[in-house]
């Protein structure tokens, strides 16, 4: 089987294509505009027809889109996310029209939660940002193309190589950078939102599932850790990993993200029905992992999503 990977420097797809690469009989391509990448691909400039020229040399089996962009202005979103799922689906329609591809949305497609009940894949979709809009554009245009297409809906991802735009591997810089110092003060925004973690071991690991599964699958399946967990919790919890003697405390404001969408949490009981797939690690393994590992920034247009 032949896969190609999109986005595989950045920080969940750089699990995926580890996670594939070590599939019996699997051979990963790696897709992205690295020089070192074995498919030249930039889904934010690359035409249709273009790009359909390059998939036909590549003749992936499968397709695993972990390419997007996490920040930026509206713009370098919509390229990154909306664009980028729509050129690739028109060129593999053209180049590769058997081929599975699994593309990675975002709860943020999501929005808020509402009444603290777990969010399932029939749920409507309300985001509050440029970045959940354009997810949302991207799963929509795969979900309803001709094409063998699934979408996974990410939930907040934290484990080894954690960028440090996320809340998570900002807090594992910051104490890092604080050391054995106990008058140290770590000063946060407010952190009372509640987030639904995933580690990006068992992002990977259902990325793996979703490409060998036996077809007709659902169009879109959530992947999360099923638990609604305050942001407070994991600060806390890293800072006791860390073993650090300061202080935290919050002041103002947390981001913009948290005071819109105060409580997350996804349904993952379809992945599980459909995939066999369940969260295998709990929430303190992934920030021991991540801590002992540190943080990483992927690569620029990479997904890494921040967790507030």
């Amino acid at each position: 089987m032949r896969v190609l990977v999109l986005g595989s420097t950045g920080y969940l797809g750089a699990h995926v294509a580890e996670r594939l690469g070590a599939l019996k009989g699997a051979r990963v391509l790696a897709g992205g505009r690295s020089p070192a990448a074995d498919v030249p691909i930039d889904l934010a400039t690359d035409s249709p027809d273009r790009l359909a020229k390059t998939l036909a040399s590549a003749a992936p089996d499968a397709v695993v889109n972990c390419a997007g962009a996490t920040g930026g202005n509206p713009v370098t979103l919509a390229e990154a996310n909306a664009r980028g799922p729509a050129v690739l689906c028109e060129a593999m329609v053209l180049a590769c029209p058997s081929a599975r591809l699994v593309h990675l949305g975002s709860a943020a497609e999501y929005g808020p939660g509402t009444g603290r009940v777990p969010t399932a894949e029939s749920a409507a979709t309300r985001p509050l940002s440029a970045y959940g809009a354009t997810k949302l554009a991207g799963t929509a245009t795969v979900s309803t193309s001709a094409l063998d297409a699934l979408v996974l809906r990410v939930g907040n991802p934290v484990g080894p190589g954690a960028p440090p735009g996320g809340l998570p591997g900002r807090v594992t810089r910051l104490l890092r950078e604080a050391g054995s110092d106990t008058d140290a003060v770590l000063r946060l925004g407010d952190l009372s939102a509640y987030r639904d973690f995933v580690d990006a071991r068992d992002v990977a690991r259902a990325v793996e599932q979703a490409v060998t599964a036996p077809g007709p699958l659902p169009r879109v399946l959530n992947i999360g850790g099923g638990d609604a967990v305050p942001v407070r919790d994991l600060v806390r919890t890293l800072a006791e990993i860390a073993g650090f003697g300061g202080r935290i405390e919050e002041q103002g404001a947390g981001s913009a993200r948290s005071d819109q969408v105060s409580w997350q949490c996804s349904d993952i009981s379809a992945a599980g029905t459909v995939l066999g797939w369940r969260p295998s690690y709990v929430l303190r393994e992934s920030l021991t992992a991540m801590w002992s590992a540190g943080a990483h920034p992927p690569a620029p247009h990479e997904e890494g999503e921040p967790s507030s």
